[in-house]
């Protein structure tokens, strides 16, 4: 085998080079577009099977190949190597199915899907290795904070390596670079590539030290300077590794691509800003609703990755079984629940891809539903390729802010927000994206009139000014709680990063939680009537307080002033259950124009609170507040029963308009059971300037629309929706 070393960059030269500077500058760069002349964008319909050891010679691949076919699916992961060959590798200590004999399963597999003119991946995973190689290469296997090597926590007689060191640079390169001579694929897809947890073995203790002369932390806490250098340092090897692999199979293949499994939301540990920039396609492993998953969970996973990733393609990977901690790997979900989360993603602009774990049936009852989905799809593909988005509000989301400000705990002081957030604006059927926060340039946002920051804690001072100069252009802001409270590496600030642009000043504490506190709704004392933003509340004289709220004071002059505090007081016993003070003049949310915009900063917890109890009054609340900082017409309404995703695309010569039904008993915990229908939506569409529909069809429904066009709107009416309901409009 080569030997290969790749050299550590230290801190400062890291910091000093572009994917560094970005990290903890906040510098922005433009989503990518489309690759140009890559393979890539071509497959809408994607397929894997992920072979088990004992499949070769007991599975039926041509059973395999021929639902491929019946699914019109145009692309296919295939199990190739890593913890398991399923070709006959000469690699030593890259283990061969014990069950393959002198057969090549992969090899027979590629062979058949390209006379199907399918493109081909393979896929690896090199996160565990048999004892063998654990006795002959103890540097390829992690280390615990105990300096003890990590033996698998699933399967005895395995061994957890480590992402860092030889192993994946150097043995899986060889891989990597042997699958792609032998069967020239048009890329690798590497799963579980990134580590499983801390390593401490001498390998990653060397080169953390030569990045910045620290030791490991011990420690998840942000505050640590050894984890903030942690997560700066695996970083840039993770894009080391992806570089390397990418170099080596495009040696061989140009046309290759590497495409690691990697990229998500606030919560991922990679920048999606840089994965943005060296992807030509991402897959969004998501495979399906687990605990108190909501449905549109798949949908916000996709505006995740498009955030960064631009018009280049996202493929939605969905599992046709259970996605709970226990793993049950050979189950089987209910067909409404594969509906109902595939609808979601494709809605949202994802391309869906079916994975199975092995290639023998244990249980058939999937296959009707995923056919149906993919023979659907196939036959709409013309009105879903799609070329943006016609949204004008985006919700921020901010990696920077779970690494450094968040850390362990990002779930609940970040993540939370923002679900809570989307949440509103799925009930409010307001059409928006999701930005991400190193992405805030002019050029970037021009195309939206509004930007909610859902307690976005740590801003870098470029960051604030973008959003300053967003504002001061005519667009409207909507932030929360501790929005911009810290810098960009999680150092709090003595006030608000954005203070001029909120009009208060930070008075140094948090108070919370808040119990039995209230939030007071005032009508304007001159005209008698409740300002805009409490629309749907006129007849409430007060709401329920969110949990946690950043004490602050006045630094602007605020002539609205619609709803103030109602401090905490006493909730035992009961005979001592009153106001002490009823009325104070302390706002509670601050509303005020702002160069040629508008905005609306909320001191509270609001948006995690209302995720936590779902108190109808502060989505309303939530609600008013984007609409009146966007401050112009929705490009969008939708009326009518049920809680329905709504989204609006453009594409060469059409628009369509998704509508998924969420409406359901088991929406905030699956899985689906059966569709409930819903019953009629008013659809009103804004149209492009100068532009008139020439044909409006139903892409489910069998109906013919009832439509109303005028020379600036068009509106249709829907029967009824069951899971997803596609509006197609020929312009």
């Amino acid at each position: 085998m080569a030997e290969r070393k790749s050299e550590v960059l230290s801190r400062r030269q890291f910091l000093e080079s572009s994917a560094g500077a970005a990290a903890l500058a906040g510098s922005s760069v433009a989503p990518a577009a489309a690759a140009s002349g890559s393979w890539c964008d071509r497959p809408m319909r994607w397929a894997q099977l992920t072979l088990v050891e004992d499949d070769p010679g007991k599975y039926d691949p041509k059973f395999w190949l021929d639902y491929f076919r019946r699914t019109h699916a145009d692309a296919a992961c295939l199990s190739a190597g890593g913890c398991v060959a399923y070709y006959p590798t000469k690699i030593p200590f890259h283990h061969r199915s014990a069950w393959m004999g002198d057969t090549d399963p992969f090899g027979e597999l590629v062979s058949g899907c390209r006379k199907l003119g399918m493109n081909v991946i393979a896929r690896t995973d090199p996160h565990s290795v048999r004892q063998d190689a654990y006795e002959a290469h103890p540097e390829w296997i992690a280390v615990d904070v105990e300096g003890r090597p990590r033996p698998h926590w699933a399967t005895p007689g395995r061994w957890v390596t480590c992402a860092f060191g030889p192993y994946n640079f150097e043995f899986m390169t060889e891989v990597h670079r042997e699958i792609t001579s032998l069967y020239r694929v048009d890329g690798i897809f590497i799963n579980r590539w990134a580590g499983s947890g801390m390593c401490y073995c001498q390998s990653c203790q060397q080169q953390f030290k030569a990045f910045c002369g620290l030791e490991l932390p011990r420690t998840e806490d942000p505050r640590d300077e050894r984890r903030r250098n942690y997560i700066l340092w695996q970083q840039q090897r993770l894009f080391e590794l992806w570089q390397l692999w990418d170099r080596e199979i495009r040696n061989i293949n140009p046309d290759a691509r590497c495409i690691p499994n990697t990229g998500g939301g606030a919560l991922s540990n990679l920048d999606m800003r840089r994965i943005g920039e060296l992807a030509d396609m991402l897959v969004a492993d998501r495979q399906g609703r687990r605990g108190l998953t909501a449905p549109w969970a798949n949908g916000k996973h996709a505006k995740e990755y498009r955030a960064t990733m631009g018009t280049k393609p996202v493929v939605g990977l969905f599992s046709v079984g259970l996605e709970e901690p226990w793993r049950w790997k050979d189950s089987v979900q209910t067909p409404e629940e594969i509906r109902i989360w595939v609808a979601d993603g494709i809605a949202h602009g994802m391309r869906p891809w079916y994975s199975k774990f092995a290639g023998y049936l244990h249980d058939r009852r999937w296959l009707e539903v995923v056919e149906h989905i993919f023979r659907w799809h196939h036959g709409a593909e013309g009105y879903l390729r799609n070329e943006e988005s016609l949204a004008r509000v985006a919700l921020v989301y901010s990696q920077q802010s779970a690494w450094f400000y968040g850390g362990a705990e990002a779930h609940s002081r970040l993540e939370e927000h923002t679900l809570g957030f989307y949440h509103a604006l799925i009930e409010a059927r307001l059409p928006f994206e999701m930005v991400h926060d190193r992405l805030l340039e002019e050029e970037h946002l021009r195309r939206f009139k509004a930007l909610i920051l859902p307690n976005i804690a740590a801003l870098s001072d470029r960051q604030c000014e973008q959003i300053r100069t967003f504002c001061e252009r005519g667009g409207g802001l909507v932030a929360t709680f501790e929005t911009s409270l810290y810098n960009e590496s999680g150092v709090p600030r003595s006030d608000f990063g954005l203070a001029g642009l909120f009009g208060v000043r930070f008075n140094g504490r948090e108070e919370g939680p808040m119990r039995n506190s209230y939030l007071r709704l005032e009508k304007d004392p001159g005209s008698g009537r409740p300002h805009t933003i409490l629309r749907g509340l006129e007849d409430a004289p007060r709401i329920i307080n969110s949990v946690h709220r950043v004490d602050v004071s006045e630094a602007a002059r605020f002539p609205d002033r619609p709803v103030t505090l109602i401090p905490s007081y006493p909730d035992l016993p009961m005979e001592e259950v009153y106001p002490r003070q009823p009325k104070t003049d302390i706002l509670q949310v601050f509303l005020r124009e702002f160069g040629k915009g508008r905005v609306a900063y909320f001191p509270g917890d609001i948006d995690r609170t209302f995720w936590s109890v779902m108190a109808p009054d502060h989505g309303k609340l939530l609600r008013n507040a984007v609409e009146w900082v966007t401050n112009e017409e929705a490009p969008l309404t939708v009326t009518g029963p049920g809680v329905l995703d709504a989204t609006v695309w453009r594409q060469r010569e059409s628009m369509t308009v998704h509508l998924v039904n969420l409406t359901n008993p088991m929406m905030m915990k699956g899985p689906y059971r059966e569709i409930i229908p819903v019953g009629e939506q008013q659809v009103r569409l804004r149209l492009p300037s100068g532009q008139q529909a020439k044909k409006v069809s139903f892409l489910v429904g069998k109906t013919e629309p009832r439509v109303q066009q005028s020379a600036t709107h068009l509106t249709v009416t829907v029967p009824r929706v069951d899971v997803h309901e596609v509006l197609a409009i020929d312009l």
